[in-house]
């Protein structure tokens, strides 16, 4: 049995460290509250202009723009991919830094065997928000880009608008022929899942994952057969929303990302706080046997002491 002394000094530390995690809990609660209103405020928006997107796609063959159009390659070209991944500045977020690593690896290795299998050679660049993440990927041997710094910590629209013109950028000047967006998606309050969208050239398939499965009515309308015209054209239209849509879509999987970081670290800080309570249920009641045998010790000592000095 451990010498009583130990055993509490073990419990001076356990208690502390179950304060800290308690502290870490209320903050994350706070941020996670916050972070839930901003992603419900935002989802409509972000919501009907990835429809807008989806609808005129699916009934205008009029489009004639390059963020839909689909580079073709042939044996031995090169696809060049930008990868724009949101991970977490901050760890004690249980898997979710390490689960957004993963999925970027693996989109990698899938993307560079497709490719291959073709007789298609594959470039990529990764773009990270969050540092965590992006050490582990440079430490991987990885192609980071240094020039890309972005935090993820309370997303601003105008961060968004910053970030989805630097894609527009890049994918107007032939630099990226794909760009994708990894980001973690809230299915639910408790269901977080990383997702890999592709962003540009506009993808109709992708759009399912971006479109919620509760559309209100509003967002609704056109998916109900309703006949729209576009003034003046389609084209225009298109040329109009592309920068909303992008800078929408950006700002969307912000606000989720982060969303999903502080219930991921909510969740984490309450089993650490539960893990630290029954560590110390099971380590008081380890101090009380050693309070009792340290007790009974003493006792049987001083009994036989006194054995003895009735005996000399």
């Amino acid at each position: 049995m451990e010498n009583f002394n130990a055993i509490k000094k073990r419990m001076k530390s356990v208690n502390g460290i179950s304060q800290m995690t308690n502290a870490m809990q209320l903050v994350s609660s706070a941020k996670m509250r916050r972070s839930l209103i901003l992603h419900e405020s935002m989802y409509p928006f972000f919501s009907l202009c990835a429809e807008s997107m989806q609808e005129i796609r699916n009934n205008t063959s009029e489009i004639d723009n390059p963020f839909f159009r689909l580079n073709q390659k042939k044996e031995g070209d090169t696809w060049k991919i930008g990868y724009f991944v949101l991970s977490g500045d901050q760890g004690l977020a249980g898997a979710y830094n390490n689960n957004m690593v993963k999925i970027t690896e693996e989109h990698i290795q899938r993307k560079i065997l497709e490719n291959t299998r073709k007789n298609l050679s594959t470039e990529y660049e990764l773009n990270v928000f969050g540092k965590l993440a992006r050490e582990k990927l440079l430490r991987s041997g990885y192609n980071v880009n240094p020039e890309f710094s972005f935090p993820i910590s309370e997303p601003t629209f105008y961060q968004a608008r910053s970030v989805s013109a630097i894609m527009r950028h890049k994918f107007l000047n032939n630099e990226y022929d794909l760009i994708y967006l990894l980001y973690t998606k809230m299915e639910s309050s408790i269901k977080m899942v990383p997702v890999a969208v592709r962003l540009l050239p506009v993808d109709v398939k992708a759009m399912s994952q971006i479109l919620p499965d509760n559309l209100d009515d509003a967002g609704m309308a056109m998916s109900k057969g309703t006949e729209i015209e576009y003034m003046p054209n389609p084209n225009s239209v298109f040329d109009y929303l592309i920068d909303t849509y992008t800078n929408a879509i950006v700002y969307g999987a912000m606000v989720e990302a982060y969303a999903s970081e502080q219930t991921a670290r909510l969740t984490a800080m309450q089993n650490a706080t539960e893990n630290a309570d029954e560590m110390m249920k099971h380590l008081e009641l380890l101090s009380n046997r050693a309070r009792q045998a340290r007790i009974t010790t003493e006792l049987t000592e001083i009994v036989n002491g006194a054995e003895q000095a009735n005996n000399m």
